[in-house]
């Protein structure tokens, strides 16, 4: 097995070298998953994000550089899922887009087991704080924080999040 040779013996050191170096690389690995546009700026806050460990030599920089792009990939699509931007929601296309997500919301909140359900709803349609709910429901604070991790876990597996 190889050695690892830190980033500055191979070419100018810290950030400058790297990005010299693996820019393009990576933009043409990300283009083929989320297009040029994105690329380019994912490639940007990669390097952004990078910044603080390009000074101590990076042992394996195009692995390093790619895991970091592919979590802020994710993220960016955990987030868009979460918190659809104004023109998504006005757009056209996706007018059905919010029923559709309503709709999906409630049969998976029916199908969830009652005790998730009414700990789920108390906090989030009736806006109770977890101490309201404890109180409510003759249960321990500790009980309602244990079921509402439970119904988000149930949400979340049934969106595919």
């Amino acid at each position: 097995m190889s050695e690892a040779k830190p980033l500055q013996a191979e070419v100018g050191g810290g950030l400058d070298g790297l990005y010299r170096r693996y820019a393009a690389w990576l933009n043409r690995r990300l283009r083929a998953r989320i297009g040029p546009d994105d690329a380019a700026d994912v490639v940007q806050e990669t390097y952004i994000r990078i910044a603080p460990f390009a000074d101590g030599g990076i042992a394996h920089p195009r692995a390093f550089l790619l895991r970091v792009a592919l979590n802020l990939v994710r993220d960016d699509a955990k987030h868009r899922r979460r918190r659809p931007s104004d023109a998504d929601l006005q757009s056209p296309e996706s007018e059905g887009a919010p029923q559709f997500d309503q709709v999906l919301l409630a049969q998976i909140i029916r199908s969830m087991p009652q005790l998730y359900r009414d700990v789920f709803v108390l906090s989030r349609f009736d806006g109770m704080t977890y101490p309201e709910i404890a109180k409510e429901l003759e249960i321990s604070v500790k009980t309602v924080e244990w079921r509402m991790s439970k119904a988000l876990d149930y949400c979340a597996l049934r969106l595919d999040l």
